[in-house]
């Protein structure tokens, strides 16, 4: 596979045109629209154009709105779509349809309602509840709140710390006219009635001030604290009915949710089509856009602009705008859910390669040398196929379970060279149920093979270091780097090859050779000093670099061992008390941990080999995607008519 040719698309519409272009480039999804960089700078342009305007902020709440509606019957209506989304199928002429957006807006506004009545109604239910709380307090006394006395006797409520003794407070009070009562007190205060005489109020409240004691009014509220709760518990009675009927109303909304989320996908697509409309430039007659288009679909464009009577124009990109240029990648079965380690790393310059049918043989095996059991590769396997059927989901989680289904098959049969089924289970459940010694056929096992897993591992590494060497020497001799290619790459294929040869007691001459280029090297292209100093830096570096690079492949047989270990000992554990029911619970808990470690160790060690060894041999990273204006439902997949 490869990178995308892209063409560099000019186009002139007529302004009146704009929406239907713009909805035609939609439906063929593969057009990106430019920002219009440096343009409206431009004097000569500036005086001629402007952006043009479009209905994106209203789309933008309008998607706002019909997802606030579908979180509410999704909460009210307990209407759950478990871990991923399931997709159901639709006719563009149904995505399209008028009588399903009015529909949807129709619900959407009243769900709309009925939320901004139950915000107030809540709030409300707070305010009373609030008010309910602060006079409990207050409930046994008989008194109305609202009483202040009569002509020479004053009544103030108030409330002072709890370790204020109410008595001793009252023999304070001295000769004072006035006494407190405590009405009821919390771990916090002490709720008291203080009766005062007119006259002694003001060295009454002098004594009560300096036990921290504070007034507290209910101004406005007549009759007993009791008489009020009741209100208020009415009055809260009362609203949550409002709020039931609030509730039951959104709830029989909950048959709508099909059209919301077909309208809330369609809003989408406006969105996408609005935001693309504004980076148009027009002058009021004609509207003007720049873009990219792959050469594969320029003949669909085509026809679209000469049906519609534009003026356009497709050209290949200079080498000067390849920095500008998106990538698309052109992948197959095997390759595309690789797309999800490319686009985490960063996607390949438009000019380089692409590393997914690179990287996938690799990839998908080191992970299966890694997990290597043939249970857990089965259920990769089954999760993987499962969720993709069930689920059809889109973008990085399709490519994550297409991905997961592929190393479950590279795990599967790695398990089946070790002999490994959820590590030792059958062989200790044979031994528990019969007592036979039954051990599965293994062409090596990790914990009495260990040398030779090493071995191995490091010589996949040196196969992958080797071929990303092969790629970039490929790509020196196309840019005619030649000397570059030799230096580089020919000269420690030599030295390499020579290594092998001495170990196996062939010949040292290629050896000798590979040396003798390694000096040449830098003795060619060095100037003065630089001969000599460039001949150590280049054995110092490609020597700890290469070494360094091949000996990190030894965690191939590292994540091997673990795993095995781990589940065998979860399966001797379970199988010491001799009980064949205690052997499968512990042994499912323990493989059940052990698989989710290695299910995301064996991915992020995968990753790493593939990001840092391998792609640092030839890979050029900094592309930017290809985001065409394209419908792209969340909830639905449409079918063409």
């Amino acid at each position: 596979m490869a990178i995308v040719k892209m063409k560099k698309l000019r186009v002139m519409a007529m302004a009146d045109q704009r929406d239907t272009l713009l909805r035609e480039l939609l439906r063929l999804g593969c057009v990106e629209i430019n920002e219009p960089d440096g343009k409206l700078e431009d004097p000569a342009w500036s005086a001629l154009v402007r952006r043009e305007t479009s209905r994106l902020s209203v789309t933008k709440s309008e998607i706002s709105d019909v997802d606030t509606a579908l979180a509410a019957i999704e909460r009210y209506a307990r209407m759950k779509d478990g871990l991923f989304i399931k997709r159901h199928p639709i006719t563009e002429a149904e995505f399209l349809s008028a009588e399903t957006v009015e529909e949807a807006r129709t619900v959407s506004g009243e769900v709309g309602e009925q939320l901004q009545q139950l915000a107030r109604l809540q709030n409300e239910e707070t305010r009373l509840a609030a008010r309910r709380a602060s006079l409990l307090p207050w409930e046994k006394l008989e008194m109305p709140l609202g009483s202040e006395g009569t002509e020479h006797v004053l009544f103030r409520l108030g409330t002072c710390p709890a370790a204020v003794d109410i008595g001793t407070l009252n023999v304070e009070l001295g000769d004072c006219a006035a006494q407190v009562q405590e009405i009821s007190a919390d771990k916090q205060q002490r709720y008291c009635l203080l009766i005062c005489h007119r006259a002694d109020e003001e060295q009454t409240m002098e004594v009560l001030r300096s036990k921290n004691f504070s007034l507290t009014s209910f101004q406005g509220t007549s009759g007993t604290a009791a008489q009020v709760i009741r209100d208020l518990d009415a009055q809260i009675a009362a609203d949550r009915k409002a709020q039931e009927r609030a509730v039951a109303a959104i709830t029989a909304s909950a048959p709508a949710r099909d059209a919301l989320r077909v309208y809330a996908d369609r809003l989408r697509a406006d969105a996408a089509k609005e935001a693309s409309a504004e980076r148009l430039l027009t002058d009021g007659t004609i509207s003007f856009f720049e873009g990219w288009v792959p050469a594969e679909r320029l003949k669909d464009v085509e026809q679209l602009l000469e049906r519609m009577g534009c003026a356009w124009e497709a050209a290949d990109p200079t080498p000067e705008e390849y920095p500008d240029v998106p990538v698309q990648l052109k992948n197959n079965w095997l390759t595309r859910p690789l797309n999800m380690v490319t686009e985490m790393y960063s996607l390949p310059a438009y000019d380089n390669v692409d590393p997914n049918p690179l990287m996938a043989p690799f990839f998908i095996l080191f992970y299966g040398v890694m997990m290597a059991d043939m249970g857990y590769g089965l259920l990769m396997i089954l999760a993987g196929i499962f969720i993709t059927k069930k689920y059809r989901p889109k973008g990085t989680a399709d490519h994550l379970f297409s991905l997961m289904t592929l190393c479950g098959v590279s795990t599967f049969f790695m398990g089946m060279l070790t002999g490994g089924f959820f590590g030792d289970f059958i062989t200790q459940a044979a031994k528990l149920t019969t007592g036979a010694d039954i051990a599965l056929p293994a062409l090596f096992t990790p914990l009495n093979d260990t040398l030779m897993i090493l071995l191995g591992s490091l010589c996949l590494g040196l196969v992958q270091i080797v071929t990303g060497m092969a790629i970039s020497f490929i790509r020196k001799l196309r840019r005619g780097q030649i000397l570059d290619a030799v230096q580089e790459e020919v000269t420690w294929w030599m030295v390499f090859a020579g290594i092998i040869s001495m170990a196996l007691g062939v010949t040292d001459v290629v050896l000798y050779i590979g040396v003798a280029l390694v000096v040449a090297g830098p003795l060619i292209t060095g100037k003065g000093l630089g001969k000599i100093t460039g001949i150590f830096a280049s054995l110092y570096n490609h020597v700890t670099g290469y070494f360094g690079d091949i000996l990190s492949y030894s965690r191939l047989m590292a994540l091997m061992l673990a795993g095995s270990v781990i589940a065998q000992v979860f399966n001797t554990l379970g199988a010491i008390p001799g009980n064949i029911v205690i052997f499968v619970i512990i042994s499912l808990v323990g493989n059940t941990l052990n698989f989710a470690l290695n299910l995301l160790g064996c991915y992020v060690h995968d990753l790493r080999l593939q990001c840092l060894e391998y792609f640092g041999k030839f890979y050029e990273d900094g592309g930017k995607p290809f985001r065409p204006l394209a419908v792209d439902p969340k909830y639905v997949e449409i079918e063409n008519d």
